[in-house]
This record gives structure tokens, sequence and C-alpha cells, in this order.
């Protein structure tokens, strides 16, 4: 049965602030595990108003304060913009107050803009030593070995799991070769998402944290009572995605009754392109969706963003989706 996550992007929205977007990303963690996700992630982001999980493992510490059971995690780290020592002590401390469900997806991409990433001094040839990188993270987590000189405290023998994330077939073919499983962010760049998944079943190798291949895809669910209902809730992640293209990054608006009038048409091809995997729509639309992606793709999770404005309309569409996802399975199946 493939199991349904979530990736929060910790949205701000207007008439809030930081800390109601990080309260709410706790509020909505503690939900999810209600109502039987298997894990929830955040993404590390730069230079972004409207998002505040920059801190990465900040706000994992505070999703994790208010829950018990749900697998909490990164989706991802930036590794390039960071020392993997680093890296492998905040994820320690993590799995030292959470153990046994932390979870750490590493991607090679700056999360940012030019602008910040030379405010955080980041090289720009890191993403080149991005493999080199991760086996690195990958020592320091481990069990020390003897005359080891050099420790993360916390971190070391905590084997936080760690995953690959890519929007390319070049995480694919990392993640095979490293023996890790996959993250495809598929809700935003679904071009090259069936080829990456064949690429990684091909030349999977086994490892010491995974033995066959586990794929995960990202894919945008939005879910209403009806579909009018959930296309105009959609209307929110439509104009963050509007704004992403205008270079013009805000806070999350609430939804509106006619997204035409505030796109141009070149906006709306580009945006719909990246959309493009996104299922909206009432219990049965989505459940159909879902049947259709998870035996198009044989995906073992499903990573769902749900970007809805309203948090009680959120989280109803998370409810919607989890009884959806469930009976979508069994369809395909």
């Amino acid at each position: 049965m493939v199991a349904v996550s979530i990736l929060d992007l910790v949205r701000v929205p207007e008439g809030g602030d930081v800390k109601l977007a990080l309260d709410r990303a706790r509020d909505l963690a503690g939900h999810a595990e209600r109502l039987g996700y298997t894990r929830f992630w955040v993404a590390e982001h730069h230079n972004m108003p409207g998002i505040a999980s920059a801190a990465t493992s900040v706000a994992l510490a505070h999703i994790g304060s208010g829950t018990r059971t749900i697998r909490i995690g990164a989706g991802g780290i930036m590794l390039p913009n960071h020392a993997p020592y680093i890296i492998a002590e905040q994820f320690g401390t993590l799995a030292s107050l959470y153990p046994g469900r932390v979870d750490l997806g590493l991607g090679r991409a700056p999360g940012t803009d030019q602008i910040a990433s030379r405010a955080m001094r980041r090289d720009p040839m890191a993403s080149h030593q991005f493999p080199q990188d991760v086996q690195e993270l990958q020592a320091f987590l481990a069990p020390a070995q003897p005359n080891q000189r050099i420790r993360a405290v916390p971190g070391m023998g905590t084997e936080v799991p760690l995953w690959i994330l890519g929007s390319s077939t070049f995480g694919a073919q990392l993640a095979a070769e490293l023996g890790l499983p996959y993250a495809f962010a598929s809700h935003f760049a679904p071009d090259a998402l069936l080829p990456a998944l064949d690429l990684y079943r091909l030349g999977f190798k086994p490892s010491a944290q995974l033995q066959a291949p586990y794929a995960a895809i990202g894919v945008n669910i939005i879910a209403a009572e009806t579909d009018a209902a959930a296309r105009r809730l959609a209307t929110t992640q439509q104009m963050s995605f509007a704004d992403l293209l205008r270079n013009a990054r805000g806070l999350s608006k609430p939804p509106i009754d006619d997204i035409e009038s505030y796109w141009a048409p070149a906006e709306r091809a580009q945006a719909q392109r990246m959309l493009a995997r996104s299922i909206v729509g009432s219990p049965a639309t989505v459940r159909e969706g879902i049947a259709r992606l998870v035996a198009e793709t044989r995906a073992d999770e499903l990573m769902i963003v749900c970007d809805v404005y309203d948090h009680d309309a959120r989280k109803r569409s998370l409810e919607l989706i989890a009884d959806a996802a469930g009976e979508g399975e069994r369809e395909a199946a």
C-alpha cells in the first residue's frame, strides 16, 4: 500500500507572521499524525518572505514538540549551503530529541536566489561536491570508528536515514548508486518524473540503509467537498507560482474567484506546466487522480503539498485526501 506524507512549505499568510506560520505547521503535523500520515517534512528556502522554514532544523524542533509518532524531516536540506559536519550535529540533535522518527532529505540546489547565495557565503562550485558531501555526512552520522578524531556530537551513531531529493535525473542516479531512498519534486518540476524513476530503479544498488529501491513523488493535492470549491482553494498556489515567475515573492494570498484575472497568458502557460501533476477536486476526483498516479508511477509514497490559505480548510483538505488515498490505492491495486 502506498504511504502518504506531507511536505509543508510553512507559508506565511497575508495578515499573519512567521510565528503564526510555524505554529500552524506544528498544529498541522499533529493533525496529520492523527490522520495516519507517515511523515511531515519541511524544506530549506531563503530570502522568501512567504516561507518560514529557512532555519529548517529549528523549525523541525518546534514541529516535533507538537507530535509523538509521525516522522519529521527535511525535504530537504540544501547540502551545498552547509558543512556536512554542522548538518550532522543539527540532525543528530533532532534524532536525540525525537528518536526513531527523523529523516534527512538532501538536495543540491541553493533553495534561493543568487543574492542570498552570496550572503550565505555559498561556493558557486559547491554543488559539484554534492555526492562526496552526502557520503561525508553519512559517515558523521554512523557509529564512530576506532581512533576517529572528529565526531559529530550529537550525531555520531544516530544513523539518521538519508534521502536524495531531485527534480532531474542526476539525483535519481546518485540515489541509486548510494542505495538511498529517492524523492522526486514532481510538484513543481514534473517533466522528468518517469525517466528519473526508471533510472533510479534500474540502477539501484542495495546498501546498509536500504535493500530495495524506494521512491516518493511530490504531488500537489487539494481537496474540498466539490470540484469547484477545490479549484477556488487552488488559486492560492496558482497565484504563488505567478508571483514567483514575476520575481515578486510575497505572502500567501487568500483564494480568488477568477484566476484568469490574476495572471497573464504566458504566466498561466508556464505555471500550468509546473503544476501539471496536480490533483484538485472533490473526494471522488482526488481518489481517481491518486489511483491513476500510483498506477502510472508505481510510487512507494506520495509526498503531498496541500497549499491552502485558510488553516481550517487545509486541515479539512488533508482529511479528505487521507480518505481518498486509501480508497485510491485499493482501486490502483
